[in-house]
């Protein structure tokens, strides 16, 4: 075990030094836009893993920190002229807020009641913000161009871009490893394998719940701060839908839940393979690439169902 987890720190280093390197040999912007996808599922299912993986709790809900980041720095800007970066930290902060809200009566309830409940708690929030006129109601925001910078968010190349959401990952992969090292990684499984059993060792299953709650609906948040930044327009459609709820549920469970690697391997697998079968296949308007999509989900799923870090670790 402590052989596999050198050769674990080994391989990270280095994949995280090529990562680095990465735009000194590449200049293509597709592949910088793939890339930085990549790195924006591996957080967004890394932040639901810290919930769905480690506590056992499936939300399909969680486009709405997702949007509740987007919107928070996106509408700071433009109605009131805060700084993105500082917007990026109160949607942190408010979808931490509304997560404790929403998670104290929901919590009370398990299994298929709870992810009924989230993707009505998505459903609701979609409607509000599609209604909202300050917030640009269905039609969206679109964020002005201002001068390019570290500063303003705003850059012309993609390379910032690129080492912005790198760090983000970097920041949510080190949260998250030293999560599953303390006590609360082992409140977490405890709670997710027996909840009853935890109980009757003296664990607050719901404060527990609620902790994992916080800290997954902050990273979310962050991520969804990110998108709005690098796509400059945001609207109910594109950070708000229940499809990225699901996406983001199935890349954390292709690549293996529970795990710290898991989401990021599952997003290197799942957005290129999205992306291609897209460019290849989508245009023709039969949505063969949804269908192509959906089968190699399916056949992993069924395969190995502890994701492909079952088929590193041997699990």
């Amino acid at each position: 075990m402590q052989l596999l987890k050198n050769k674990f720190f080994i391989i990270s280093a280095v994949v995280w030094l090529a990562l680095l390197a990465f735009p000194l040999f590449v200049s293509s912007p597709f592949y910088f836009h793939l890339m930085i996808l990549i790195f924006l599922y591996a957080l967004l299912a890394g932040a639901w893993n810290i919930l769905g993986g480690y506590t056992g709790q499936v939300s399909l809900g969680h486009a709405v920190f997702f949007g509740i980041g987007a919107y928070s720095s996106t509408l700071g800007l433009v109605n009131l002229g805060i700084n993105p970066w500082l917007g990026m930290l109160a949607g942190g902060v408010i979808a931490v807020i509304i997560s404790l809200i929403i998670g104290y009566p929901t919590f009370r309830l398990r299994g298929h009641y709870f992810v009924i409940a989230t993707i009505a708690l998505g459903e609701i929030v979609f409607v509000l913000f599609t209604n909202w006129e300050w917030a640009g109601g269905a039609v969206g925001k679109t964020l002005p161009f201002i001068e390019p910078g570290l500063k303003s968010f705003q850059f012309g190349p993609k390379a910032p871009y690129y080492y912005i959401a790198l760090s983000l990952l970097t920041i949510q992969l080190a949260v998250t490893y030293w999560m599953q090292r303390s006590y609360l990684g082992y409140y977490f499984q405890a709670i997710r394998e027996d909840q009853d059993a935890a109980r009757s060792l003296g664990i607050d299953i719901s404060h527990y719940k609620l902790v994992a709650m916080g800290f997954s609906a902050f990273f979310m948040a962050i991520g969804g701060s990110f998108y709005a930044q690098y796509v400059m327009y945001i609207d109910p459609e594109s950070v708000l839908p229940m499809m990225l709820s699901i996406q983001v549920c199935l890349i954390a469970i292709l690549g293996g839940v529970g795990t710290i690697a898991g989401p990021v391997i599952g997003a290197a697998i799942m957005i290129p393979l999205a992306e291609y079968s897209r460019a290849l296949l989508g245009g023709s308007g039969s949505a063969l690439d949804l269908v192509i999509y959906g089968l190699l989900i399916m056949i992993i799923a069924v395969a190995k169902p502890s994701g492909l870090m079952g088929l590193i670790t041997g699990k």
